[in-house]
């Protein structure tokens, strides 16, 4: 076996984007600029950088922007946290847990006071409400949440588990009433069915949409956050009734998994932007090697990674590491 150090086995693929920073997100802003947020290694704030081109990124200065409680509710587990511009105001959507209560993952928003997320402060808007006549919601252990808009109308897409029996992680979705409130009850998009799904925990989670020519493609994360750690994805019509599962595809084989030729292991949890000549481009997490000592949650080195998407001849998306990015 080759010796590993903090990266691995690098190869001419899988050099990473940025270090130590899992479940990484993108945005590309309305003025053409680029703000990066992701789950830092010790789970304890959020942080943002900001530049004026995607590569830069990679050396633009960090900065933190909220800080976890010292108890009760937000005061561990800080992860996944995502950036959104809605209605003219900055929001973060980030999952956190308590000291006391170390599992009890829920989904919270901060909203920026003023115009600038880098320098002017945010404030805490409590956990994300259901909505009014919905018993379900946010009841048990839930995270991951995104959000996007088709067809005039708001959605969010989160993962949670089933509150009994061996604790299934789910995807769901339901329609917004505000940045903050759900208007309807959750309905579910995807279940762990298969066996690349099921690889020490059955696991749907992370979700991330990328729309092109009419359609919504949903990607979201699988299994155990190890090696067996991959990506799925859903697809439906842009016009069709998103709150209907029928209209939802789901593919049978993951899109995305770990290579261990090209040095990718457990790639998953990604999110999407485009550079200014409009290629798009998937943002992922992956380590550079298998072999992890204790849990693989608290290993710091699951790494930010670009790959450019190409689309096919159906107008899927196509992830290959043959299309990776590099700063």
């Amino acid at each position: 076996m080759e010796p590993k150090n903090r990266n691995g086995r690098l190869t001419e693929y899988n050099t990473p984007f940025i270090e130590q920073r899992a479940d990484p997100y993108i945005l590309r802003a309305e003025d053409g600029s680029y703000y990066f947020a992701a789950s830092v290694p010790a789970y304890d704030r959020i942080a943002l950088r900001h530049a004026d081109d995607l590569f830069a990124l990679a050396r633009a200065d960090e900065k933190t922007i909220w800080t976890r409680h010292a108890e009760g509710d937000m005061s561990l587990h800080i992860w996944a946290p995502e950036l959104h511009r809605i209605e003219d105001r900055w929001y973060i959507y980030f999952a956190a847990s308590r000291k006391d209560d170390i599992w009890r993952l829920r989904p919270y928003v901060l909203r920026c006071a003023g115009d600038d997320p880098m320098r002017d402060p945010w404030e805490e808007c409590g956990q994300l409400q259901c909505a009014d006549d919905d018993i379900y919601s946010f009841r048990a252990f839930s995270l991951d949440a995104t959000t996007f808009t088709a067809g005039g109308q708001r959605y969010l897409v989160w993962a949670e588990k089933v509150s009994v029996g061996i604790q299934i992680s789910n995807l769901y979705i339901a329609r917004m009433e505000t940045p903050t409130k759900l208007a309807t009850a959750q309905v579910l998009l995807t279940t762990p069915d298969y066996d690349w799904e099921r690889v020490d925990i059955w696991v749907n989670e992370g979700p991330a949409v990328i729309k092109r020519n009419g359609r919504i493609f949903i990607t979201y994360s699988a299994s155990a956050t190890g090696e067996g750690y991959c990506m799925g994805m859903l697809s439906a019509s842009g016009d069709a009734d998103l709150l209907d599962p029928q209209v939802w595809t789901k593919e049978r084989h993951p899109v995305l998994s770990t290579d261990r030729e090209k040095g990718f292991y457990g790639p998953g949890h990604n999110s999407f932007t485009r550079l200014p000549d409009g290629r798009d481009v998937c943002v992922f997490h992956a380590r550079t090697y298998a072999e992890i000592e204790g849990d693989p949650l608290y290993d710091p080195n699951r790494h930010t990674m670009l790959m450019e998407v190409r689309w096919d001849a159906e107008g899927k998306p196509v992830f290959s590491y043959e299309n990776m990015l590099h700063a």
